[in-house]
């Protein structure tokens, strides 16, 4: 039976003196049957509070999180729910964007899933975004054409071919850059690989993502929500250079996850829009 704390240490408090005299020569091996549900009740009660001390003491010194100097439409969408997976991309539940970005859960492991769009238009130029002011992580970077997550719906969960992530990314192409839906149909997408990063935006939100890799190559209709986009652009591959080596000399800024493809897959690919299948790896997730 486990006595419960006051009774334990009334106990400790009422029989002390036998609990010293139990550890007298001559007296060790009887003392210790009769007093070992003592010690083992108390041993866990102090490791109880102990740890429960320690969950304190972090508690206090958390900064409070606050979102009242963000901009309203931004801190709306922190609602939504994403889709929490594990490293190998399984999922195990939802949490909120919030959540998800917040560098203090980044850090116990929290991982979501994402995707990264690029559309190629009919000369092969990059579509491009700078992200607006108003994001709240990677404001005012440059990045791919649309960045975003799948969101914790039936329509978005739906795993095979990554058709819910492809529905997602249609989504947000239209809720973004203003692309009529018709013009990104989830069919139109390759959906190439998977990359897995982690990343700050400052000391407060972050990204830790398993990113889905889509290409599209197609003229599309833009209209941008300047809450989402700040200025777009098509760019050449050798203009694409350029802007990573200004980034290099910090002359303007790139969003982790684009930099990390570009430095990678990305101009091999580019390379190839007419024959991409050939890059298609659905089994492993790159890990960078």
């Amino acid at each position: 039976m486990v006595r419960p704390v006051w009774a334990v240490l009334r106990l400790v408090s009422r029989d002390g003196a036998a609990l010293l005299k139990s550890n007298a020569p001559g007296t060790a091996r009887a003392a210790p049957q009769r007093y070992r549900p003592t010690y083992s009740a108390v041993t866990t009660c102090c490791r109880a509070l102990s740890s429960e001390t320690r969950h304190l003491q972090a508690a206090v010194r958390m900064p409070e999180i606050t979102t009242d100097h963000l901009d309203e439409k931004q801190v709306q969408l922190l609602s939504e729910m994403c889709i929490l997976i594990d490293e190998n991309d399984r999922k195990i539940g939802a949490d909120t964007k919030k959540n998800c970005h917040l560098n203090s859960n980044i850090d116990k492991g929290l991982l979501h899933r994402a995707f990264s769009v690029f559309i190629f238009n009919s000369e092969e130029k990059l579509l491009l975004q700078q992200r607006s002011d108003a994001k709240i992580t990677f404001p005012g970077c440059f990045t791919n054409t649309c960045c975003s997550h799948p969101l914790h719906t039936d329509s978005e969960l739906e795993e095979k071919d990554a058709l819910g992530v492809r529905r997602a990314a249609q989504r947000r192409l239209e809720a973004e850059l203003g692309i009529p839906l018709e013009q990104v149909t989830p069919d139109e997408m390759t959906y190439l690989t998977r990359i897995h990063y982690k990343a700050q935006s400052d000391g407060v939100w972050g990204e830790h993502e398993i990113d889905y890799i889509l290409f599209m190559q197609k003229d599309v209709d833009l209209s941008p929500d300047p809450n989402e986009i700040k200025s777009h652009c098509y760019v050449s591959k050798e203009e694409l250079k350029e802007m990573l080596e200004k980034a290099k000399r910090s002359e303007l800024e790139i969003t982790p996850w684009f930099s990390l493809i570009a430095q990678t897959f990305l101009f091999k690919w580019w390379d190839n829009l007419q024959n991409l299948k050939q890059f298609m790896d659905h089994d492993k997730i790159h890990r960078m």
